[in-house]
């Protein structure tokens, strides 16, 4: 949970959540784990992993799997509601529009649940509010 979102969640969550994600690791690209949220104003964090190597550029076929992994994990979980970031749109490099689109094809699969796109600028929000 070096960099990223990853390093987001690490510094406002707390060292607990990375140490709960370090012991069910590794995590490839395609699955998901969840963990406790430590002090963030929620109660878990599910972790998808994006890229097979620390700071790779990756394709949207890795957003995808990334995204239906967490879905899936929230179901599994009877989790209902789940935030999202970008995914792969920061380090992996995926252009923002198309990663919005991939991530919403996927959401729209599990309609049971809430789901929240998170966006940290103008262009990201504006690509979801496109994909959607």
């Amino acid at each position: 949970m070096g960099g990223g979102v990853a390093f987001a969640i690490k510094k406002k969550g707390g060292e607990e959540i990375e140490k709960e994600a370090i012991a069910k690791s590794p995590i490839p690209v395609g699955k998901a784990v969840v963990t406790t949220a430590g002090s963030l104003k929620a109660k878990y964090v599910i972790h998808a992993s994006t890229m097979e190597k620390p700071a790779q550029r990756i394709s949207l076929e890795n957003v995808a799997k990334a995204t239906r992994a967490a879905l899936e994990c929230a179901v599994k979980n009877k989790i209902k509601t789940i935030a999202f970031p970008g995914m792969g749109t920061g380090v992996g490099g995926v252009d923002k529009k198309q990663a919005a689109r991939v991530m919403v094809e996927e959401i729209k699969k599990f309609p049971e649940l809430e789901v929240i796109l998170v966006a940290f600028d103008d262009e990201l929000y504006e690509a979801f509010k496109e994909a959607l």
